[in-house]
């Protein structure tokens, strides 16, 4: 039925433990996997040159890691059950926005998401990443809780 399943994973608990669902839901449906990660670029906090060149690299590299971190758990997870897997880096100020892009540029036919975890006051304050997947994409959306 799906032929190329999105997983966004941001290195959250709730993500990590969905990882196995979403690699045994794509080995299922012979799908492919795409794992996005999707950090905020860099904000200005500074006017001192040499100090925004540090915390801006410094910046990087964390991101770097982090993704690198996360997308290779993903890799093996999907190796090991011998599912194709591509993995994405992207930057952009709405993580939304760029997961929902991602899915309709690599033509995704399903987004496996892992539940943001909020309940109440905090969930409707703080917003989520998966609700608004869930309002913008025109491409199905399976949330794992």
């Amino acid at each position: 039925m799906f032929r190329h399943i999105l997983i966004p994973t941001d290195g959250s608990e709730l993500a990590q433990n969905a990882i196995l669902y979403r690699v045994a839901l794509a080995k299922e449906q012979k799908a492919k996997l795409t794992a996005v990660t999707v950090h905020r670029p860099f904000h200005i906090a500074t006017l001192d040159p040499e100090m925004l060149e540090d915390t801006h690299k410094e910046y990087d590299r964390h991101v770097a890691e982090h993704a690198a971190k996360h997308l290779a758990v993903v890799s093996k997870a999907a190796a090991a059950a011998g599912v194709a897997c591509d993995v994405v880096s992207l930057e952009h100020q709405h993580p939304y926005q760029a997961i929902v892009e991602s899915a309709r540029d690599r033509q995704c036919d399903l987004i496996v998401m892992a539940s943001h975890g909020r309940s109440g006051a905090s969930a409707v304050l703080m917003g989520s990443q998966t609700v608004k997947v869930l309002t913008h994409s025109k491409v199905p959306v399976l949330v794992y809780r």
